[in-house]
């Protein structure tokens, strides 16, 4: 296993383009959306100078102990709700230093949606220069597998037992509200529209957020070799809409879906979380088109104004 030597937590040596951004070796687990979306992301970089800032997640415990990282990047840990505000530094004194540095962040939901959401919100409000993923598991996945507020209703956590009784949060809209200039939803499923958006983001200046829907075996109990195939089903369900929003105005959908019910039911029928008499799948039908409604209201009036 190959490490990078590290000093106060930051790598002391550039990223090796030849050098994948997680290397081998790593204690991920098998079938991880997150090590997925990290060798996406590693061929989205190129050639770019990246610095990535963790907050404590599954993300962080993949580095590995002081003084090495599984990471070809250097990275900083940040404490759970302070990520946004790290990368805050590190992107103001770039910018300071005329360095051509692209500021990342790695989160969880748990980071995101909870316990980071006040610095996350203050980072966006102000449209710092900070390209933030948020690789979403639905669960504090580090810790034992809790309920967040991404879990989604019926779920089965530690925490809710008996399965979660209220709707996910909806991020890409809180996101967009802060009218920042790039937000985007992302599958893991779809590879091209994935890498697209990765690089796209990494362009552009000022504040931008990626969503990606992550599958956790471990805390889905799923199959490891089925992660892609669920999201795929999530997809093409309407369950994740796959969009992107400029300014916090201009919605596009870039994915439509089919609606499909048999997506829909493989996706909770092959994961553990979900068990039957736990949630109502007429119930999540109706919901999901009455959030595509929503959204392609959203997207023609785009149309119409642009």
């Amino acid at each position: 296993m190959t490490h990078e030597p590290m000093i106060g937590g930051i790598a002391q040596t550039p990223l090796d383009r030849s050098d994948p951004l997680l290397r081998p070796g790593n204690t991920n687990c098998g079938g991880c959306g997150m090590s997925i979306g990290l060798n996406m992301l590693s061929r989205a970089i190129g050639k770019r100078n990246v610095q990535i800032v963790i907050p404590a997640c599954c993300g962080i415990v993949t580095a590995g102990p002081f003084p090495w990282s599984a990471y070809g990047a250097p990275v900083v840990a940040s404490t759970f709700a302070s990520a946004a505000a790290v990368a805050t530094g590190l992107s103001r004194a770039a910018n300071l230093q005329k360095r051509d540095t692209r500021v990342l962040c790695w989160a969880g939901d748990g980071g995101t949606y909870d316990i980071g959401m006040a610095t996350l919100s203050a980072a966006a409000e102000r449209n710092e220069d900070i390209l933030y993923f948020c690789y979403d598991n639905e669960i504090y996945g580090n810790t034992g597998g809790q309920r967040s507020s991404a879990t989604p209703v019926g779920a089965r956590t530690t925490t809710t037992p008996k399965g979660k009784g209220r709707q996910k949060k909806d991020i890409l809209a809180i996101m967009a509200a802060h009218r920042i200039p790039y937000a985007a939803t992302v599958s893991l499923a779809h590879p091209e529209d994935c890498i697209q958006k990765m690089e796209k983001a990494l362009d552009l200046r000022g504040f931008r957020f990626l969503h990606i829907l992550a599958p956790c075996p471990t805390g889905w109990k799923s199959e490891p070799a089925e992660g892609v195939q669920l999201v795929r089903a999530a997809v093409r369900s309407g369950l994740f809409p796959v969009v992107e929003v400029e300014d916090g105005r201009k919605w596009k959908i870039d994915i439509q879906p089919d609606f499909s019910r048999e997506e829909l039911a493989f996706y909770f029928e092959h994961q553990g979380r979900f068990r039957k008499g736990f949630f109502d799948l007429d119930e999540i039908v109706r919901e999901i088109q009455e959030h595509w409604e929503e959204l392609e209201e959203k997207a023609r009036r785009t149309e119409s104004a642009y």
